[in-house]
């Protein structure tokens, strides 16, 4: 019998695990792929726009070279701090199931390997793996990518952005300096506002000057083999197009939080839970990190969901006492 089971092995994962492991709890982590699975499908030329203070977890020092850590720094931050602190996490294991025994206090969750009976779950899965589509005829189309890599690929090619947020504007600049011929499409009127401050005035230049083609207050129609309709201001268009980068943001698995039991607030899909313990509606569930936010996926970063595992621990070690 665990005391606690935590589902996701990102960084708020790992800080759930550390709480729980100082507490003297029997914890296990299960992650359904590698370690900091998210991260690690981050660009590879990814830079965080937090300092790497606010990036720490269990009291861990993060060195960088740099006054903002990229991907590959973080990536092995996370690996050292795992290592530090020898948690008990489970990788390429995905849950299945959630079912609570109300009758007996407990839960049984259901993994791709085995059965865990566990006193407490809780849930840090993120946003990452499931995009919003853009729901357009030819979306399934393999030139349409709903996650940027690098930029190399695009190399040559002509390459629609959509989106204005941070992974649409990097995306943007990194492929049209390798050879791109990148076209925005902007479905606001717009560059994101939250798009990291000494990025915005390259895009804005880039832009300006017609190196990258943007179109605002427009939108995908439709996308075919070798061109992408889109709807603009001034009427339709039809551009020639080698590959769509879809950046058009991503959302928690809702289906999987309403399977466990929890209730989603309004239209932006608010999983209900305490602020103070984290522990939704449903007894001895607890959420943690980003996918608290619903839809406001932008609420809740590592550094400020961090403490969710302190408020967590606090709450099982209270209500087991």
């Amino acid at each position: 019998m665990l005391d606690v089971l935590i589902i996701g092995g990102g960084p708020i994962g790992l800080a759930c695990g550390i709480e729980a492991k100082k507490a003297g709890l029997n914890y296990l982590i299960l992650e359904k792929g590698c370690l900091v699975n998210s991260l690690f499908n981050y660009p590879k030329n990814m830079t965080f726009f937090s300092t790497s203070e606010r990036l720490e977890i269990g009291g861990v020092p993060f060195m960088t070279t740099g006054p903002k850590p990229g991907r590959e720094e973080a990536l092995e931050y996370y690996r050292r701090v795992q290592i530090a602190f020898d948690l008990n996490i489970h990788r390429f294991e995905e849950v299945l199931s959630v079912q609570r025994l109300a009758e007996e206090n407990r839960f049984e969750v259901q993994s791709s390997q085995e059965m865990y009976p566990t006193r407490k779950v809780i849930v840090a899965t993120g946003f990452y793996d499931i995009p919003m589509k853009l729901n357009v005829p030819g979306e399934d189309l393999p030139k349409v990518t709903h996650y940027y890599d690098e930029p190399h690929y695009y190399a040559g090619q002509k390459v629609i952005v959509v989106g204005a947020s941070n992974s649409a504007i990097d995306a943007a600049l990194e492929t049209y300096r390798k050879g791109a011929e990148v076209t925005l499409v902007v479905r606001g009127a717009a560059i994101g506002e939250r798009v990291k401050y000494w990025v915005r005035p390259d895009i804005m230049n880039r832009i300006a000057e017609g190196s990258i083609r943007a179109f605002f207050n427009s939108q995908v129609l439709r996308i075919d083999p070798k061109e992408v309709r889109i709807q603009t201001p001034e009427g339709e268009q039809t551009l020639a197009n080698d590959f769509v980068i879809a950046m058009t943001g991503y959302q928690p698995h809702f289906q999987f939080l309403q399977n466990l039991g929890v209730q989603l607030e309004g239209a932006r899909k608010i999983p209900t839970h305490d602020v103070e313990s984290m522990e939704t509606n449903v007894p001895g569930l607890y959420l943690a990190g980003v996918v608290c936010g619903g839809l406001d996926t932008h609420l809740w970063f590592i550094e400020n969901s961090r403490v969710h595992a302190e408020k967590i621990m606090q709450h099982i070690q209270h209500t087991s006492s």
